[in-house]
């Protein structure tokens, strides 16, 4: 049976030889790409150079650092399949990563995202992520992060949403959606697709055997670079207002106030980052207005039920348990 042609694209910055090693592990899959598209968002590194010399890899140079919402999203445009991967230029994949994610595509039509077995490529038994998970304070992160390969791990299931590091969409189903949130620039811009595609009456699946060795933040200077801590912080609050729908949102929000506040003295205290987290505060309640714009015509068009968004939604109880512990570790997974 032949397989759906998919098309991958890589959104680059700066990535050096790092983008050349992910090229040459999609040349080496056993289901070869229709097309690979590199986005270049301005890099001065001479990397989207180095790609241009590969045969098969399109590069296209942006000129300017437009963001990974907004390449994407140019990308989307331009791709002619009906199915692309979305792929970091600091994820590995194994060879039969593409063809796992394709297959789990043709056998599983009413499934529109799907997200990879992610490794650490510093520590490969370590897990990076097996999808993203949202709590109902709004706080995001990437389900098994920092923890060692279990059994549970190699089975498929429902997610939230898929790390775009490295996920496969329909691309019909994102464009319906709007696509990225250019207005994110970076960093939870995933997690809020992901919300949306479930508030549309969509669904993502894990796909075990699809594995890929992601090194993280490559490009950003890491997790906890002050880069990262600013748009992270400020684009979850723009996501849980955006997204979480009817009585939903003013019954959790008390809960996401205590969270942003607990985040605020947390990274002042113990990251000396104050000023980058308030600021992304103050810049997140700035634009609250054209944030609920946006959230005027998602509720509008929402099809999902209240009580299916709960049921997605992560409630554990231990987690302001566990709230100093994993504040910093909001999320690290753009390259």
């Amino acid at each position: 049976m032949a397989l759906t042609p998919v098309t991958v694209i890589i959104v680059n910055w700066n990535s050096g030889v790092l983008l050349e090693k992910c090229l040459a592990r999609l040349m080496d899959q056993t289901l070869l790409p229709a097309r690979i598209l590199v986005m270049d968002n301005g890099s001065t590194d001479g990397s989207p150079q180095r790609a241009q010399l590969i045969p098969g890899v399109t590069v296209r140079m942006l000129g300017a650092n437009t963001g990974f919402a907004a390449a994407n999203n140019l990308a989307l445009r331009e791709c002619e399949t009906d199915i692309v991967a979305l792929l970091n230029p600091d994820a590995f994949p194994e060879p039969d990563w593409l063809l796992r994610l394709v297959f789990a595509a043709d056998r599983n039509e009413e499934v529109v995202a799907f997200g990879s077995r992610q490794m650490s490529a510093v520590s490969p038994s370590v897990i990076d992520g097996v999808g993203d998970i949202y709590h109902i304070s709004g706080r995001v992160w990437r389900n098994g992060g920092g923890r060692t390969l279990c059994a549970a791990d190699h089975v498929a299931r429902e997610i939230f949403s898929p790390c775009a590091g490295a996920a496969l969409y329909r691309r019909d189903a994102l464009v319906n959606a709007g696509g990225f949130d250019e207005d994110y620039f970076c960093y939870v811009e995933d997690i809020d697709l992901g919300f949306r595609l479930r508030l549309a009456g969509y669904r993502c699946l894990y796909v075990p055997t699809a594995v890929v060795y992601h090194v993280g933040s490559s490009s950003s200077g890491g997790q906890h670079s002050d880069f990262s801590v600013y748009h992270g912080h400020r684009n979850l609050v723009w996501t849980f207002v955006k997204n979480m729908p009817g009585a939903l949102f003013w019954l959790l929000l008390p809960l996401h106030l205590v969270l942003n506040v607990g985040t605020v003295l947390w990274l002042t205290a113990r990251r000396n980052q104050g000023r980058v987290v308030l600021r992304a505060k103050w810049d997140a309640i700035k634009g609250l207005p054209k944030i609920w714009a946006k959230r005027k015509e998602i509720q509008a068009a929402r099809a999902a039920s209240i009580g299916e968004i709960w049921t997605a939604l992560d409630k554990r109880s231990f987690f302001f348990n566990r709230l100093r512990r994993h504040l910093p570790r909001f999320y690290g997974r753009k390259g």
